[in-house]
């Protein structure tokens, strides 16, 4: 079936002429029709004009027309990345109905490469949240057990690449929002360096932590996608120049004796037997690829989780300020209340947060960046839990949940480093989960080649089918 290809497959053969843009789409729409309804990662799709830019694809194909590397493949992008003259909900009450007036520097960059739009995607409510569930739209159910949490707030990009609904989506992710619910869909996600993907023309919720990466089904399709919207623009204050072709369209080769870190605290710290077991496996497979494993304690890391708070916290409240004195009702009980206790943080504390960043990534170049060119952590520590049990939380409870939730992804962002998100196999609640190789900044070609090595050995994971 033409939606089980690969992304850079499905490129590959519309180029190559063994199939067309609009067979690939008419997959895509037809997946959609059939799955949505049962995991609601979708929250729009317009099938028409999504065939007329297939059409249109072809009909440049046939002409000779100069391809794009996203030619004609069909994709779709999280509703918190605006479109000019379109609807971007981010998940919420109050921005239905919204329209953009400009487009977002990573869908430009998308529509220049050639790709195909489908739709918007699902999330958690102004991204606030590791857990795809939503009080507004429905929460996005894990398309392995629609039970389970799809992971948030990059929820419906993840269901719906491992649904088989798109070939590859954009995401952002503020402390976990790309790779939580990559791993428990069981895709790859990347959260690139902070600052060399533009976030201008998408919602903001930290811009001291925000990032915005691709969702997809191999570490080869996240590097093609990540080559296309990475890159300086003007328009974001933290876009950085990053090294001069510093995201390869394609994996490079694995590098001979690569350094893995084993981390010997703080990840290992309440983690489930089971995934413990698969992080092992893992661990096993990067020494018969030729990596060195050394063993490894993160004493900096737990610190990066303390000022996470803080700097979200201020941030965020300081970004939806005058709608919750406003229109506090129109904000979800939990999403109000993590939002309410960012306002309660003071000056001094969010200040000294930002100035110990520095401090800590020295720290952990010098303890575990010195020994070791990559760290190999856990996704999610504990199985993803029944959507039932988070809905049913008090605002407290929903606190202290997502915040273990966020403990094992959060030190990136506090930190600026790249992380990939790669399946490493499936858990006794019915759906996968993942490991995470973290980097020194603007070491993404390093990730993705290790990324790559591992998943062409073990092989990408079936397209999701939910009963």
């Amino acid at each position: 079936m033409s939606a089980a290809l690969s992304l850079t497959e499905a490129a590959a053969a519309i180029r190559a002429g063994r199939t067309t843009s609009t067979a690939l789409t008419r997959a895509c729409l037809d997946r959609i029709e059939r799955l949505n309804p049962r995991i609601n990662a979708f929250i729009a799709w317009d099938g028409e004009a999504a065939l007329a830019q297939a059409a249109a694809a072809d009909t440049a194909r046939a002409a000779g027309d100069k391809l794009g590397p996203l030619h004609g493949v069909p994709l779709a992008y999280k509703d918190m990345f605006y479109r000019a003259g379109q609807e971007s909900t981010c998940g919420s009450r109050i921005r239905s109905g919204w329209i953009a007036a400009s487009t977002a520097a990573v869908l430009s960059r998308l529509d220049a490469a050639g790709a195909v739009t489908l739709g918007r995607l699902g999330m958690s409510e102004f991204a606030v949240g590791p857990l795809g569930v939503n009080a507004h739209y429905g929460a996005v159910r894990n398309p392995w057990n629609s039970e389970r949490v799809s992971g948030g707030s990059s929820s419906g990009p993840a269901a719906a690449v491992a649904a088989g609904l798109c070939f590859g989506a954009l995401g952002s992710d503020t402390g976990a929002s790309i790779r939580v619910p990559a791993a428990a869909c069981g895709v790859v996600g990347l959260k690139p360096t902070y600052g060399l993907v533009s976030r201008a023309g998408a919602m903001p919720l930290s811009h001291s932590l925000d990032v915005v990466g691709p969702l997809a089904r191999t570490v080869a399709d996240a590097a093609l996608l990540a080559a296309v919207i990475a890159g300086a623009d003007a328009a974001d204050p933290a876009s950085l120049a990053a090294p001069p072709g510093l995201i390869p369209a394609v994996p490079p080769p694995l590098p001979k004796g690569l350094r893995v870190a084993i981390p010997t605290n703080f990840f290992t710290d309440d983690l489930a037997p089971e995934i413990a077991d698969l992080l092992a496996q893992a661990e096993d497979d990067l020494r018969a690829l030729g990596c060195v494993t050394v063993k490894l304690a993160m004493p900096s890391l737990a610190d990066a989780v303390s000022i996470y708070g803080a700097i979200l916290g201020a941030e965020a409240a300081s970004i939806h300020a005058a709608w919750l004195r406003e229109r506090p009702e129109d904000y979800a009980p939990q999403v109000r209340g993590r939002l309410l206790a960012g306002l309660s943080v003071p000056g001094a504390d969010y200040v000294t947060a930002l100035r110990a960043r520095a401090g800590l990534l020295e720290r952990l170049v010098a303890d575990v960046f010195a020994y070791a060119d990559v760290i190999l952590a856990p996704v999610w520590r504990q199985p993803p839990p029944r959507i039932a049990e988070i809905e049913a939380q008090s605002v407290a409870d929903a606190a202290r949940f997502v915040g273990g939730v966020l403990r094992a992804t959060a030190p990136a962002n506090v930190l600026g480093l790249p992380a990939l998100a790669v399946p490493i196999g499936m858990i006794s609640a019915g759906v996968p989960t993942g490991a995470q190789l973290i980097g020194r900044p603007w070491s993404e070609p390093t990730l993705l080649a290790l990324g790559h090595a591992y998943q062409s050995r073990k092989g990408a994971p079936a397209l999701a089918e939910p009963e």
